[in-house]
């Protein structure tokens, strides 16, 4: 028998964090399409993987809703948005009592800016004793310097780097399910 390990991701312990894929701030990202693509895939198999989801909207007044694309990937009438106006969303206490709700300790995040947004909520996820695992395929930043550097802090800080793929075959844990049959569609 394998003992736990903490740098494993298993579907009944792990949540997904959506931070920030909003209209106003999406099309001034490197690599946009393909970072949104992502995350959209994380989210589709997510879902299949029951999954919690939380999504976060920074300011919505001024930089705009979700885009559709990621409203899009959820199952009809499931899509809810959390606002904040912190950078970190853990300074948010409705979205720090949700993933206190949720009860799960593995937070994959995905979503923008990687060097503000997302790199502080990390921060902050490792201070509350979660264990992070960013995606770096589904997060991004207008310059590409400041997504590689966040990624470089994050992964010193103590956060698994991974990507959307990676993520969703570790939370499968085996092939020949539906589940499995599902998520293959979805990264194909």
């Amino acid at each position: 028998m394998l003992k736990e390990n903490a740098s494993r991701l298993r579907a009944e312990d792990a949540a997904l964090l959506v931070v920030d894929i909003q209209k106003r701030l999406l099309p001034h990202i490197a690599n946009q399409e393909a970072v949104a693509a992502a995350a959209v895939r994380m989210i589709r198999g997510a879902s299949v993987l029951k999954v919690p989801i939380l999504v976060t909207e920074q300011y919505p007044k001024g930089i705009g809703p979700t885009v559709p694309a990621v409203r899009e990937a959820f199952e009809p009438g499931t899509f809810r948005a959390i606002e904040k106006m912190t950078f970190s969303c853990c300074a948010t206490e409705e979205i720090v009592s949700a993933l206190s709700q949720i009860g799960r300790s593995r937070i994959i995040v995905v979503g923008i800016e990687s060097h503000v947004c997302v790199m502080q909520t990390v921060l902050d996820l490792l201070a509350l004793g979660y264990a992070p695992f960013v995606c770096a395929d589904a997060v991004g930043s207008r310059h590409d310097i400041d997504r590689e550097m966040a990624l470089e802090r994050m992964r010193h800080a103590g956060a698994v780097i991974t990507t959307t793929e990676s993520a969703l075959f570790e939370l499968l844990h085996r092939a020949g399910t539906p589940e499995f049959i599902k998520v293959l569609k979805i990264v194909k």
